[in-house]
């Protein structure tokens, strides 16, 4: 939900309440806060003052050193009381049962959440949305119209009821808002007694929830919280950024006169002006104390605030517990800054920030006794002696320089600063002497006069004249003399801070010629680097060209590897296919030698077998012929055994 419609939607349910409510209210000491005019947010102003915010010390950091908004500025601005009981009790891990109890409104089991429409519709408030072409004044009107027929209008056992309502949304919604739709209900068991609501430090709270909102990051353009009282701290403190419009002056509080300033320009322009003009902001125009001609007229929450400030104090919103370290900020109060310890992580300790307390039952009381005790001793006092800032600005340089002097090109001008203090100082020196003539004047006077008495009548009306006149004289005297002295220390601390900027402008020649220094040394570093560079490159190229050239001496040896294995294999196959015709040769050699043998053999054979082939049948053919004759003759021949072979050699050699 925006911050503005948030605004209306409270405001609307305030003015639905009949006379006797509000009465009820004002006797709260909220009744302030609903007489200022809704604002327009100013996110950019918001988020530029979140990124010059040091968290650890509670306080925005600029060129001129902390600032650090206090109880003065919340009563002033605000008109919130920040006197009285510390806003501290019980935070419970359920708020259930004290919901329906307190407020007859359901909340969920482990939470610490009212629904939010179910919160606005017991008020009254259905219709939250704006209709076309409706003024802010007509939705305002329409919203308490519709609402005011949903309150109660006399008192009964139902107005605590609607006014606890009321109160959670105001407190929720408004004065203790967070990021998202979600009030919470943290502050609901104070609403218990509706009579002691009144007699806690409300303001005090608020302003401990401003600090807690600044630790967001700078990121966040989203506005939480009372936002109009950072517009007018930032408008009354830094005017030259001129953010802000002096609408109606002299109505109380102070947020009631300004009015935020339209800026159509994109959000991420108007951050940059701004970071900008903080950066370069002039020390003169800084308004350290812009309260000094305020009264307490009109304003009776004022004289009971009044012994809260200028005080280094704890700050209590229950489960929120951090310092007010107004010890930085001495100048808000008319003194000189004197060196203090800047405050550092872990120095202080932060149960608010450990703990949020949302998770068992936590009694704040027990838990931040000491701070607690703190509060009600009304802290510490702020006194300084010191006639000089320049220690503590040496040291918040030394802490801070990185963060708050940006660049060179925002620099303070200096010298235009040393020209507005050496022209006030030769006018203060004038005066002086103006003064010193008038003195000198005024005591011849008086010695004449003194002079005179000696010598004139002793008449009673006499004296009385002469006495008369010498004590006017005398009166006029100490006056001069009094203003003398006066203008004596305003020309001590004049020519202070003409010292002071004559060494601001000398620190800054001196930072100026180091620049340049470093400037020249950074060019040729530069050139060097560029040089660097462009050997890098021709090394790199240089690198990858020889990495082409090993790689292609890799694939010709690879190829010359792979040729010489296969002219290996290819040698290898012919000398095995040598070996292997050798040895072919001389079993062909073997073979025929031993054919030749064989062949020869079976010749010899063959022809010896055919001669005595030829024999026996030579020798046959004799018998045939013998037998035929002696069978002529009578008898017969013996036949030949069956047994004997022809040309079996038996009968002629065939060897």
């Amino acid at each position: 939900m925006r911050a503005r419609v948030s605004w209306t939607l409270v405001l609307a349910a305030f003015l639905a309440l009949p006379p006797f409510q509000r009465d009820r209210v004002e006797e709260m000491g909220f009744g302030e806060i609903f007489r200022i005019d809704r604002m327009r947010v100013d996110p950019a102003l918001t988020q530029a003052l979140r990124s010059r915010c040091d968290t650890e010390a509670n306080a925005y950091v600029f060129p001129s050193g902390h600032m650090i908004p206090n109880l003065e500025d919340v009563s002033q601005i605000t008109g919130l009381s920040v006197y009285g009981k510390a806003v501290s009790g019980y935070t419970y891990p359920c708020y259930h049962d004290i919901a329906e109890r307190l407020l007859d409104l359901p909340v969920e089991r482990r939470s610490s959440v009212v629904p939010r429409i179910a919160l606005q519709e017991s008020l009254g408030l259905f219709e939250a949305g704006k209709n076309a072409g409706e003024s802010e004044d007509e939705y305002l009107e329409r919203l308490a119209s519709v609402s005011r027929r949903e309150l109660v209008s006399e008192p009964g056992p139902q107005v605590d009821l609607d006014l606890r309502r009321f109160l959670v949304l105001f407190l929720g919604r408004l004065l203790f808002a967070t990021r998202g739709d979600a009030v919470h209900c943290r502050f609901l068991p104070l609403l218990a007694d509706l009579g002691e609501v009144g007699g806690y430090a409300w303001g005090a709270a608020f302003l401990a929830h401003q600090f807690d909102c600044l630790s967001a990051s700078d990121r966040q353009t989203s506005t939480s919280g009372f936002y109009p009282f950072l517009l007018v701290w930032a408008y009354l403190h830094l005017p030259a950024l001129g953010r802000g419009e002096l609408t109606r002056p002299g109505l109380v509080p102070i947020a009631r006169r300004w009015e935020s300033r339209r800026d159509t320009r994109h959000l991420a322009d108007q951050l940059e002006c701004l970071q900008e003009a903080i950066d370069s902001y002039p020390y003169l125009d800084v308004v350290w104390q812009p309260y000094l001609g305020e009264g307490d007229e009109g304003q009776p929450w004022l004289a009971q605030a009044r012994p809260y400030f200028g005080r280094s104090v704890w700050l209590h919103a229950l489960n929120v517990v951090l310092p007010l370290n107004l010890f930085l900020t001495q100048r808000s109060l008319g003194f000189r800054q004197s060196v203090v310890e800047l405050p550092v992580r872990d120095r202080f300790r932060r149960p608010g920030r450990s703990f949020r307390g949302l998770h068992d039952t936590t009694d704040w009381r027990e838990r931040a006794r000491e701070q607690i005790e703190n509060w009600e001793r009304k802290g510490k006092s702020v006194k300084s002696t010191t006639t000089t800032d320049d220690a503590y600005l040496r040291a918040y340089a030394l802490k801070y320089g990185g963060k708050v002097y940006k660049s060179a090109r925002h620099q303070v001008d200096v010298a235009g600063e040393v020209a507005s203090l050496q022209a006030l100082l030769l006018s203060e020196t004038y005066d002086q002497e103006a003064a010193r003539r008038e003195t000198e004047e005024l005591r011849r006077e008086l010695e004449s006069v003194r002079r005179g008495a000696g010598g004139a009548s002793t008449s009673r009306g006499g004296e009385s004249d002469r006495a008369s006149l010498q004590a006017q004289l005398t009166a006029a005297i100490s006056r001069a003399e009094e203003a003398e002295r006066h203008l004596e220390d305003r020309e001590r601390d004049l020519r202070f801070t003409n010292e002071h900027a004559m060494d601001l402008q000398a620190q800054r020649d001196r930072y100026q010629g180091e620049l340049k220094t470093t400037r020249g040394d950074r060019d040729q570093l530069r050139i060097r680097a560029e040089a660097d560079e462009t050997r890098a490159t021709e090394v790199t190229g240089e690198r990858d060209q020889l990495r082409t050239q090993m790689e292609a001496a890799e694939a010709r040896v690879a190829a010359m590897t792979t040729e010489l294995a296969a002219l290996r294999e290819s040698l290898a196959q012919r000398l095995q296919q040598i070996v292997t015709d050798i040895g072919h040769s001389r079993s062909r050699s073997r073979s025929a030698a031993s054919a030749s043998r064989a062949t020869g053999g079976t010749v010899g054979q063959y022809l010896a077998s055919s001669s005595s082939r030829r024999r026996n049948e030579a020798e046959e053919r004799r018998r045939q012929d013998e037998g035929g004759a002696q069978g002529e003759g009578g008898g017969g021949a013996m036949l030949p055994s069956p047994d004997r072979q022809e040309g079996s050699g038996e009968c002629g050699g065939g060897e």
